[in-house]
């Protein structure tokens, strides 16, 4: 079996604004034609890793490579890759298709030959037709596509996304993530993603690193990073989980050390009830009930202090059936095998 070829490679990287280490020590490995997204809370150091990728910045230490090839040193445009921000960042003054046809134009590419470059990305895109208007006529949406096929067109081995999605309503970025994965399926290049946003990144990815103050937690499948969070700080920002410890974890697992339980494998039910062999169990009160139509948010207070959060679908209840709920008290269960034991560091 051979081995999948790089398309990135990170090896001890590290760098430091005086004594802030926005980066500290990571090595990563990105594989050639996979959507990998770099995930994480601002600050984490996932921008700061993108832009010394792209060359708008240089490593304090470590090395860098692009297809094998060492470019820590060399300048943005050096480099087999191009980047999309959240900005936009195209010119008013030009028309769509000489926004998308700008690289081409400076490379001193023939007219005939950019036309139809401009044509094939703008069908590519679902753009056709539009090369004569103004990025000021269009759509948040359309502008967002029109600076991906910009970028593009100049065929880099790698494309850089730098949070794309961020200035878009809620309805039309569901829909754009969508798009931009089976984009990068059709053209088949490495897309390297950066976003605070979980969702975003369980959606489109292959592959998710998730970044915390400058350092990697776990690098995963989107399933592995949500099903089995290496550390607490994974568990905790990429969904919403339960994190359980001290005596209460010796009480529920009768074994010492904190684990995590997401709240949707957890099921509500009356106090008394048979337990199986294979589940945990506490008892609780309702505190809190949040109605969020397909799904219901409950906030059950603990007999032992402290308190879970669990997620119900509303299967065969109504908003006043949940909602009166409040202030019941409830049997917590949950199956053991869904007991996920974390670090507090990575």
């Amino acid at each position: 079996m051979t081995e999948p070829t790089l398309a990135v490679r990170l090896k001890h990287v590290s760098r430091h604004f005086a004594e802030v280490k926005a980066l500290d020590d990571i090595s990563l490995d990105i594989l050639d034609g996979e959507f990998f997204s770099m995930l994480g809370p601002s600050g984490s150091g996932k921008t700061t890793c993108l832009r010394l990728i792209a060359g708008f910045d240089l490593p304090t230490a470590g090395s860098i490579e692009l297809h094998s090839k060492e470019v820590g040193n060399l300048p943005p445009y050096e480099r087999e890759v191009n980047t999309v921000f959240q900005d936009y960042a195209l010119f008013p003054h030009l028309t769509v298709g000489d926004n998308v046809a700008y690289g081409l134009m400076i490379r001193k590419v023939a007219k005939p030959e950019r036309a139809r470059r401009v044509n094939e990305m703008l069908e590519l895109v679902q753009l056709p037709g539009l090369e004569q208007r103004k990025p000021a006529q269009l759509s948040g949406g359309q502008r967002q596509r029109v600076a991906l096929a910009r970028a593009l067109i100049l065929h880099p081995r790698v494309l850089l996304l730098d949070e794309p999605l961020g200035a878009l309503d809620l309805k039309l970025r569901q829909q754009m993530q969508i798009e931009l994965k089976a984009i990068q399926q059709r053209v088949g290049i490495t897309f390297i993603y950066v976003t605070h946003d979980q969702e975003e990144a369980l959606t489109m990815s292959d592959r998710i690193a998730v970044f915390n103050t400058g350092k990697i937690e776990q690098v995963g499948t989107p399933a592995e990073v949500y099903e089995f969070p290496a550390t607490a700080f994974v568990a905790g920002f990429v969904g919403v989980s339960n994190l359980i410890g001290g005596e209460m974890a010796q009480q529920i697992t009768g074994a010492a050390g904190e684990f995590t339980i997401r709240p949707e494998k957890i099921h509500l039910q009356e106090p008394g009830q048979p337990i199986g062999a294979g589940s945990c169990s506490i008892g609780g009160t309702i505190h809190e009930v949040v109605y969020l139509g397909a799904h219901t948010r409950y906030q059950v207070d603990l007999a032992g202090g402290g308190d879970l959060v669990v997620v119900q679908q509303n299967l065969h209840t109504t908003s006043m059936d949940v909602l009166a709920a409040r202030g019941r008290a409830v049997q917590l269960v949950w199956e053991r095998e869904h007991n996920r034991r974390v670090a507090q560091k990575s």
